[in-house]
């Protein structure tokens, strides 16, 4: 299979249109362009299902270029590659460098943040753009996570009314259920000792939801990787920014979205 590269702006972003209300994605897009990021995408004909397994198998934050199976993208998948590739970036910059592995915990944290940022979407969405795209796949999919789980009908539609009421809220309550969850999930070493750490988070509102992630794909990948499943300072200190947060994504907008600003040239010498 061989591959071409494409900047953001070589794609077709489709229902982009029902995200036009949400500020931040606009942001995260500009970041992608900001930052030159490419995607690759195979020349002539390929089967999705081959490039999806490529992507999720071999995909490497430090190797920039999602693999995705033509020059359309969806709106929500340009939000998911900004927040990981923008995560990459963040933690490796405050981490051991730019030539060391990703731990355990940065990688779970990234997905953390761009899974959670979906729900923040659906909830966003559900009010000014009820027949978009994205919501027509992901609440479904919900729903069904939802019922396998034992939530009813009516606990769904409930869930899916209190994201709506506060979007923001619901975003840091998964981020952090997510980031506990496969964290302590890493260091199982026995479906026992897994099978009490899952038990131990049914009361979490979202719980229902855990699921809808595919969770053992975040954990068999992180162990694939090498990285030590041992406590990253780093990773913990965001996570800890991110609790204490009045809106965890006002922090992460600040910080990791939006480029600092240059500080200003002493007197006397000429600005960057």
């Amino acid at each position: 299979m061989k591959l071409r590269t494409l900047t953001l702006d070589e794609l077709t972003i489709d229902d982009e249109r029902s995200f036009r209300h949400v500020a931040l994605y606009d942001d995260l897009k500009q970041a992608l362009r900001r930052d030159g990021y490419r995607f690759r995408v195979p020349e002539g004909e390929a089967s999705w299902d081959r490039v999806v397994f490529l992507n999720l198998t071999f995909w490497s934050q430090s190797e920039q270029g999602d693999l995705i199976a033509g020059d359309h993208l969806a709106a929500d998948v340009v939000a998911h590659v900004a927040w990981h590739h923008l995560a990459h970036r963040a933690l490796t910059a405050a981490g051991a460098g730019a030539g060391a592995p990703p731990s355990a915990e940065s990688l779970l944290l990234a997905e953390a943040i761009a899974s959670a940022f979906d729900l923040y979407l659906v909830g966003r969405l559900l009010g000014h753009s009820p027949s978009s795209d994205f919501l027509a796949t992901q609440v479904p999919a919900m729903a069904e996570a939802a019922d396998a789980a034992g939530l009813s009908d009516a606990g769904f539609e409930a869930l899916l009314e209190s994201v709506a009421a506060n979007p923001e809220r619901a975003f840091e309550d998964l981020r952090a259920l997510l980031f506990d969850v496969t964290t302590a999930l890493v260091r199982c070493d026995r479906l026992s000792r897994a099978a009490e750490t899952l038990a131990g988070f049914d009361a979490h509102r979202f719980a229902p939801l855990l699921h809808h992630y595919e969770l053992s794909n975040w954990i068999l990948s992180t162990r694939a990787s090498g990285s030590a499943p041992a406590p990253d300072p780093v990773a913990r200190a965001v996570d800890t920014a991110l609790r204490s947060a009045p809106v965890s994504l006002d922090w992460l907008e600040q910080r990791w979205v939006r480029p600092p600003a240059p500080l200003p040239a002493p007197a006397g010498e000429p600005s960057a």
